[in-house]
């Protein structure tokens, strides 16, 4: 059963947590995780962009110049695409790029990269993240003493939305915070390291249960 390491508030270490086979001690499907990858990034783009076609510039409808006679290559329009401000033949036109994710293939990709993070002992347990006040200095100061090094990031997982810690990560470069509802293999993926709160762990153990 794989294990990581339990940390107090203060990032002191106080022993050894186990973690459920289900969600972190799975063979890890780097082709699943490549398709869900690829899924979630293009549905974030939106498919606006847009060009007009020769219909739909604002161009004289009247005929450049006669057909014959003049020496010049016939034209009908001056919103040909071949003319300068005309339409634009086969350019973008909004669409989706949306793509459908089973909901089995999430929960593999999901299981999948918290796989991959605790064989590689990247995964550290926090015992509570009641940070209050919010102030950055203390989330600098536990980071200090877990040892852990300002050029690596780091993804804050907690049991619930925590409006505290989020406005207490927001000025720290590379570090982030997701309860454990909201988080995504994507999230995971950008992380170097995930801290986790202890109460969170059924909740992501929940979510990787086909």
């Amino acid at each position: 059963m794989p294990k990581a390491k339990l940390y107090s508030l203060e990032g002191n270490v106080i022993g050894e947590e186990s973690l459920a086979e289900e969600a972190f001690g799975v063979d890890i499907n780097e082709a699943v995780v490549h398709q869900y990858v690829k899924s979630y990034l293009a549905n974030q783009r939106q498919g606006n962009a847009c060009t007009k076609t020769r219909g739909e510039v604002q161009a004289s409808g009247r005929k450049p110049w006669r057909q014959k006679g003049t020496g010049r290559a016939r034209v009908g329009s001056v919103a040909s695409p071949v003319w300068r401000h005309g339409g634009v033949t086969f350019g973008p036109r909004p669409h989706s790029f949306r793509k459908k994710t089973p909901k089995k293939m999430r929960k593999i990709a999901f299981s999948s990269v918290l796989s991959s993070r605790a064989q590689n002992d990247k995964i550290m347990i926090i015992e509570n993240l009641n940070i209050d006040p919010p102030k950055t200095r203390t989330v600098v100061d536990l980071l200090n003493n877990m040892n852990i090094t300002r050029n690596i990031s780091v993804l804050f997982i907690t049991e619930n939305p925590n409006e505290t810690l989020l406005r207490a990560c927001t000025n720290i470069p590379r570090v982030r915070a997701e309860f454990s509802g909201e988080v995504n293999p994507y999230d995971l993926l950008l992380a170097d390291l995930l801290i986790i709160q202890k109460e969170a762990l059924p909740y992501l153990v929940e979510r990787c249960i086909l």
